[in-house]
């Protein structure tokens, strides 16, 4: 009876920690996938502004001109971001994370994506200033206008682009909480609760 009670809990244990395991990899994959399709559009974003800034620069004067040399200076750093965060994504497997390393990578990227979200405010404002700038400007009133301009314009961009990208991340919060409802921590003792 000994012998069943202990094989039976054995079983049981591994049970769970497959159970745990496939959870666990499950998350980390669908977070990482998020993270590889949001780089990817940051990356298109990128690629059609330097494009289209390399070519409409030659074609424009003034601030249109500066405008158009931002758009696609500024898209250069989104363009190089966007490439680490996908390969970083590419090269993490998700089965290599426990279960506080996965929680601890999430909010990592949440963090990431609002913090972002608040230096987009900052870029708006940046822009705004410039074009204020521009009007009373004795030298470089168009570049100041056309940086201005695209600068608003990114940082308009970048701002819907990180919050959709935080909460499209959290979205799926909910899909670890049959782990996280197991475990308890009563002051002292951290420990995981498994029902009969």
């Amino acid at each position: 009876m000994k012998r069943s009670l202990l094989s039976f809990f054995f079983l049981f244990s591994a049970l769970c920690l497959w159970a745990q395991s496939n959870i666990l990899q499950d998350f980390n994959e669908s977070r990482l996938e998020k993270q590889r399709k949001s780089m990817l559009v940051l990356g298109t974003w990128a690629v059609g502004n330097i494009a289209a800034g390399s070519i409409l620069f030659n074609q424009h004067k003034g601030s249109e001109r500066h405008f158009h040399i931002m758009n696609a200076g500024w898209n250069v750093v989104n363009l190089g971001l966007a490439t680490l965060g996908y390969f970083n994504a590419i090269k993490t497997d998700p089965s290599a994370l426990g279960l506080f390393e996965s929680i601890e990578a999430q909010n990592a990227i949440e963090k990431t994506f609002l913090f972002n979200g608040g230096l987009d405010v900052g870029y708006v404002l940046g822009g705004l200033y410039l074009m204020e700038k521009a009007k009373t400007a004795d030298k470089n009133a168009d570049q100041l206008k056309g940086f201005g301009k695209s600068i608003i314009l990114q940082g308009v961009f970048l701002f819907v682009f990180d919050l959709a990208a935080y909460f499209w991340q959290n979205s799926h919060q909910s899909t670890i909480s049959p782990l996280l409802g197991q475990v308890y921590f009563d002051g002292q003792v951290l420990g995981w609760l498994v029902q009969f």
